[in-house]
């Protein structure tokens, strides 16, 4: 996870992930002999726009097994689970600039990007700027 989300610590992370599991979210990790070499992190949720789905917030093999099919393995697994799930798709989010899992998303398992994601942050913030 930490190749992933470069910014945890190991206490930050212990904190999120108690009240995201708390919420629904699970983590999945393929392993090769005794060795993590792709993560999944998930959800199931419903919304109006992608009904039932299985939302990944995290996925990530490992650099020095990128390319070796872990990523389309670890893949073929969330296909399966949201498919015994009843989901109608399978939905994540990804950074502008990661170029590589775009063309991993797009290419290799025929995701289609179908929208843009925004945020803004509302700590200290107006909703409004001049």
């Amino acid at each position: 996870m930490k190749e992933l989300r470069t910014d945890l610590t190991l206490d930050s992370f212990l904190c999120l992930f108690d009240v995201m599991e708390q919420e629904g979210y699970e983590l999945y990790a393929l392993y090769d002999e005794d060795t993590i070499q792709a993560l999944a992190g998930i959800t199931i949720k419903t919304n109006f726009y992608n009904k039932k789905h299985l939302y990944i917030y995290d996925l990530v093999t490992t650099s020095k097994a990128r390319s070796s099919g872990y990523g389309k393995d670890i893949m073929l697994f969330l296909q399966e689970y949201a498919t015994k799930n009843n989901c109608q798709y399978i939905a994540l989010e990804s950074g502008l600039q990661r170029l590589d899992a775009h063309r991993f998303y797009e290419d290799k398992i025929n995701f289609d990007k179908f929208c843009y994601s925004f945020r803004k942050e509302v700590i200290g913030n107006s909703l409004l700027t001049k």
